[in-house]
């Protein structure tokens, strides 16, 4: 299969599961992550009608989105990596969504710029769900008390949660404890799912999946 026919596929088996979990058709979004292509491996999946992508890091977006979205002024761009607090101006700068609010100096850091340059951006919390040490996130015991501290002493407007289970674990619980965890936040969007296993996510309520191989190919 070429790009358009496994972007084809991603968008089929995630209306599938929907349908299948009950869900309404429609309310999840594809977020196409597009690290470590250039723009040549991307303009396809722009030109099949892709908008929303996804990037890990911020320096390497900076090299290829900017004249992208020239090309396509519509393009939503995400940050799912980690972002370290010196690349937060850039980051503010450059993208809708940041995924990996992870930290009090991170959100202070965004709160802050996102005011300097008059730019509101949506956010979410990432939560370590599996509590890997090597792995951003907030603890999931600690999720509430952050989301209330973003909103309330920063005046941060977070949309949702984000997720990345452990690799050698059944991602199925960890997708249902972030449902869980966002509902006793009152939030509603989950960032949860990635190409071996964003069927499930959408399964267990997921409104946005992050797909990469699946759609570009092994890196």
């Amino acid at each position: 299969m070429d790009l358009c026919d496994r972007l084809t596929d991603v968008r089929t088996r995630i209306e599938k599961a929907a349908q299948e979990a009950g869900r309404p058709s429609g309310r999840t979004t594809l977020v196409a992550v597009s690290k470590t292509f250039d723009a040549t491996a991307i303009r396809p999946a722009i030109e099949a009608g892709q908008r929303v992508f996804g990037e890990n890091r911020v320096q390497e977006a900076q090299g290829k989105w900017p004249g992208l979205r020239a090309e396509t002024p519509d393009i939503e761009l995400h940050l799912i990596g980690p972002l370290q607090s010196n690349k937060t101006a850039e980051a503010v700068a450059l993208f809708d969504v940041i995924e990996t609010v992870d930290r009090e100096k991170i959100a202070r850091a965004i709160a802050t710029e996102m005011q300097r340059q008059d730019r509101k951006l949506r956010l979410y919390v990432q939560v370590n769900t599996g509590l890997e040490p090597q792995k951003a996130g907030i603890a999931p015991d600690d999720a509430e008390k952050f989301v209330a501290f973003c909103r309330e002493t920063l005046g941060l407007s977070i949309e949702g949660l984000m997720c990345i289970p452990p690799a050698d674990e059944n991602p199925g619980p960890h997708f249902a404890l972030l449902a869980k965890l966002a509902q006793r936040c009152g939030l509603d969007r989950l960032s949860m799912g990635m190409s071996g296993d964003y069927e499930t996510a959408v399964a267990l309520g997921a409104t946005s999946v992050r797909v990469g191989s699946a759609i570009f190919g092994m890196r």
